[in-house]
C-alpha cells in the first residue's frame, strides 16, 4: 500500500462503535493515524485530520472476518482472480480472508503461500491469510511439511474436501501439528457415505432423482474427529456444519472442554433442500442443503454460541460451470457480496442480536485463527468497517462485485450496505468513490 495513505490521519465522526472484543456499543468518533487506531471519543494532542468520515446514522465495527474464500488463484484464474475477489471483499466490509489449501497448486509448500501473499499485497484491498495442506498435495496419505507451513505463515492446516487414507493416518496428522501448535481445520464428510452424492439424502432427493448424501456423512466424521482430537489434544475447527445433530456433538465436545470451536456457512442459515426442487444448480453446494429443521437448529446453535462464526464460502464460477444438469455442475456460492447483508437480515428476524452476530463476523473468527484483528481497541491495527444498516440496495450484474455472478441471492433486494472499508489504516473502499 501506498506509503502516504498508510499514514493518512482519519476521524469518524458520530457513528455508532460496536466492538464485541471490547465491550463497546456507544455513539463516539474514533481517530486514525500511522494504520492504527489510536484515540476513541477525543481526539488525541495535536491531531488533526488529513480526511474526515461523517458516519452518523451507520454503524462503524471492525473489518469482517471470512474464514473460507475460495479465490481461484492460482491455478483458476478462468473463474476469479485475487484482486477481483480482494475487491468485492472490500466492498462488502470484509478485511481479512483464509484461503483454504485446495488451490492449484495446493498450498503444501511456502513458495505457494509466499505466492498468494504477494498477489494480495498487489491488489491491496484485503488481508490473505492461507490454511497450508494436511497431507502432500491433499494426497491423504504423506504428511505435509507443516513446520515451513507455519513458518511461512500458514495460520492452521486443513485437508480440505478431500478425505484420508485411513484414520490412522488422520491421528498421525493430528499428532503432528498438535506438535508446532498449529489449528487444523476439519471438513467433516465422510468420503465413502456421501459416496458423490450431490443432494441432502431425503425426500426431496428421491423426488428429483438425485444421489443423496445422508446426514450420516457429516455425523459420523464429526464422532471419529472428536475421538482423535480427544486422543490426540489438537486444537481443531469443524468447518461448515450443516446438521443439528452434529452441531449438538459439537456442544456437548464444548460443554466437555474439548479444544473444539465450528462455523456456519451464510447459505445454510436461509436456504434448504426444498431451495433445490426445480433442480436449481445456484442451490448445488457441498455439503449438501439439508432439511427446514437442521437450518433451524444451525439459526439456534449460531445464537447460543456453539458456532462461533459465519463465513461466506465463497465459491465464485464462471457461467458454464452452472448450465450443466444438476449433478454435473459445480457446487458453490459466489458469497462475498452478500455475507454482511444476509448475515444483518438475521437480525431484522430476531434471530440473533446485533452485538452478537458482529461478535461472529470479527472477534470470533480472528480467535479461531490466532489474528490480532477484528477488534477497534485503542493500539489496534485500523481494519474498519462502515455501514448504513438502513440503506437498501439490490445485488444484481451492476452492484455485485466478485467476478462469479453464482448466487441464487441474485436480484434480492437488501437492507445494510457498507460504505467505506480501511484495511490498516488506508481506505480501500468507499460507497460511490465518496468521502
Amino acid at each position: 500500500m501506498p506509503a502516504a495513505n498508510e499514514q493518512q490521519r482519519i476521524r469518524i465522526s458520530g457513528g455508532r462503535v460496536i466492538d464485541p472484543a471490547s465491550g463497546v456499543d456507544s455513539i463516539q468518533d474514533m481517530y486514525v493515524a500511522a494504520g492504527r487506531i489510536v484515540s476513541m471519543g477525543q481526539a488525541p494532542d495535536g491531531f488533526t485530520s488529513d480526511r474526515e468520515i461523517d458516519a452518523s446514522g451507520q454503524v462503524v465495527c471492525p473489518g469482517l472476518i471470512d474464514l473460507c474464500a475460495r479465490l481461484r488463484e492460482p491455478g483458476q484464474e478462468h473463474k476469479a482472480t485475487i484482486a477481483s475477489e480482494s475487491l468485492a471483499a472490500a466492498s462488502g466490509g470484509v478485511t481479512t480472508l483464509c484461503c483454504p489449501p485446495d488451490t492449484h497448486p495446493v498450498i503444501d509448500t511456502p513458495a505457494v503461500t509466499e505466492f498468494i501473499r504477494l498477489r494480495a499485497e498487489a491488489a491491496g484491498k484485503a488481508r490473505i491469510v492461507t490454511l497450508g495442506a494436511l497431507t502432500q498435495g491433499l494426497g491423504g496419505e504423506q504428511l505435509s511439511e507443516m513446520a515451513a507451513l507455519r513458518k511461512a505463515g500458514c495460520v492452521g492446516v486443513s485437508n480440505a474436501m478431500q478425505p484420508l487414507r485411513n484414520p490412522l493416518v488422520q491421528r498421525r496428522a493430528l499428532e503432528y501439528a498438535a506438535t508446532h501448535g498449529l489449528t487444523v481445520f476439519l471438513y467433516p464428510n465422510d468420503h465413502w457415505l456421501a459416496n458423490s452424492g450431490c443432494a441432502h439424502e431425503g425426500r426431496v432427493a428421491t423426488r428429483l432423482g438425485l444421489p443423496g448424501i445422508p446426514e450420516a456423512a457429516e455425523t459420523t466424521a464429526v464422532a471419529g474427529d472428536l475421538a482423535l482430537i480427544e486422543q490426540t489434544g489438537v486444537r481443531a475447527h469443524f468447518c461448515r456444519l450443516t446438521t443439528g445433530r452434529a452441531v449438538q456433538m459439537v456442544a456437548r465436545a464444548q460443554f466437555d472442554r474439548a479444544p473444539v470451536t465450528a462455523d456456519v456457512a451464510i447459505p445454510y442459515l436461509y436456504l434448504s433442500e426444498v431451495d433445490i426442487s426445480d433442480f436449481d444448480s445456484r442451490c448445488h453446494l457441498l455439503p449438501p442443503l439439508r432439511t427446514v429443521e437442521d437450518r433451524q437448529r444451525l439459526r439456534d446453535a449460531l445464537q447460543q454460541g456453539t458456532l462461533s462464526a459465519i463465513c461466506s464460502d465463497h465459491q465464485p464460477h464462471e457461467p458454464d460451470a452452472k448450465l450443466r444438469p444438476f449433478p454435473a455442475t459445480e457446487p458453490g456460492i459466489s458469497g462475498l457480496d452478500s455475507l454482511l447483508p444476509l448475515s444483518l437480515q438475521l437480525v431484522d428476524e430476531q434471530a440473533i442480536e446485533l452485538g452478537d452476530l458482529i461478535h461472529r463476523l470479527t472477534a470470533g473468527p480472528a480467535t479461531i485463527l490466532g489474528l490480532p484483528f477484528g477488534t477497534l481497541a485503542v493500539g489496534a491495527i485500523a481494519d474498519i468497517c462502515i455501514f448504513h444498516p438502513e440503506l437498501t440496495w439490490q445485488l444484481d450484474t451492476g452492484t455485485i462485485q466478485s467476478r462469479g455472478h453464482n448466487t441464487p441471492f441474485m436480484g434480492r433486494e437488501f437492507k445494510g450496505r457498507v460504505t467505506h472499508t480501511l484495511l490498516a489504516g488506508n481506505m480501500v473502499y468507499s460507497l460511490g468513490g465518496a468521502n
